[in-house]
């Protein structure tokens, strides 16, 4: 005779497969997900942990125990007397003030062409872009001469003045690429409704455009905030005297007082990024979602 299995055992049978290899596979790819991410983040934090460890023992006990040990002691008086050698209270001023000239007027300019290339109707539209987008790539190394020799002419060397030309230059075609796009997704007919109230392009650039556009000009903000904080071959070229150095500059010179006080450099450098670390670590959320906004808008 033939034997005949019941349904529901054949039921049971392809059910109980699934659901009890399944997890398991998961579990497996997940420990091992885990494993891999940690071991990366924990190479990609060890210079930082490194640097921070050195910037905090006495130079004696780095000399005598390695760079790899672990210190005896622990010691702040490093930053102290790197701040004060390393001239770091004139650096920074000049580093903030240069970044509040800069990145405001950058953000803005940006902003009001990215509305004109996305939203208005203008004539040659796309060779714009395209020429605004060319400078993505343009190197910065081959524009040293010209733009040395431009700011002489006009009396801006050694003059922060003098860098806030050269940085919009670079820093523009980037932020529109991100404006541009985000504010493309913005739909039409809020625009359109606000023209039919009467609106003009400029009222509806400050009270339509750039409101809806926050994310992504926070964003904008943040990274060329940055970029603005750590740009150092401009400074270099142009800028001369210490009174007039920012920290990127000042911390080269600052290297060289510094070459055989391994401690005090760490220190400096740690000076140096601290604002950036700040930065980053609480305004990631930001920095994400805004270069990410106009993509998943739809």
């Amino acid at each position: 005779m033939t034997s005949v299995v019941p349904p529901s055992v054949l039921t049971d049978a392809a059910v109980s497969g699934p659901v009890t290899s399944g997890p398991r596979r998961r579990a497996k790819g997940g420990i091992a997900s885990t494993v891999l991410t940690s071991v990366a983040a924990l190479v990609w934090i060890s210079p930082l942990v490194l640097l921070v460890v050195t910037a905090l023992r006495p130079l004696a006990d780095f000399v005598a125990q390695g760079p790899l040990s672990w210190p005896g002691t622990f010691t702040f008086q490093n930053f102290a007397d790197a701040w004060d050698i390393g001239n770091f209270a004139t650096t920074y001023r000049n580093s903030t003030v240069l970044l509040i000239l800069k990145v405001p007027v950058g953000v803005f300019l940006s902003a009001m062409l990215a509305y004109a290339l996305a939203k208005l109707r203008i004539r040659f539209g796309a060779a714009i872009m395209y020429t605004v987008f060319l400078g993505l790539t343009i190197p910065i190394y081959i524009t040293i001469v010209p733009v040395f020799v431009m700011a002489r002419s006009a009396g801006l060397t050694d003059n922060l003045i003098g860098l806030i030309g050269p940085y919009l230059a670079f820093g523009i075609p980037f932020e529109v690429l991100v404006l541009q796009a985000f504010i493309r997704q913005i739909p039409d007919e809020i625009i359109e409704a606000a023209k039919i109230d009467g609106a003009g392009a400029w009222r509806i650039f400050l009270t339509v455009v750039l409101p809806l556009s926050a994310p992504a000009l926070v964003t904008v903000f943040i990274l060329d905030a940055v970029a603005t904080w750590n740009e150092f071959l401009f400074a270099l070229i142009l800028l001369n005297s210490d009174a007039s150095k920012t920290i990127p500059v000042g911390l080269l010179n600052f290297q060289g007082q510094f070459s055989n006080n391994s401690t005090g450099l760490a220190a400096g450098i740690l000076i140096a990024v601290v604002p950036i670390l700040i930065a980053y670590t609480f305004l990631q959320r930001w920095i994400v979602g805004g270069l990410t906004a106009g993509a998943s808008k739809g």
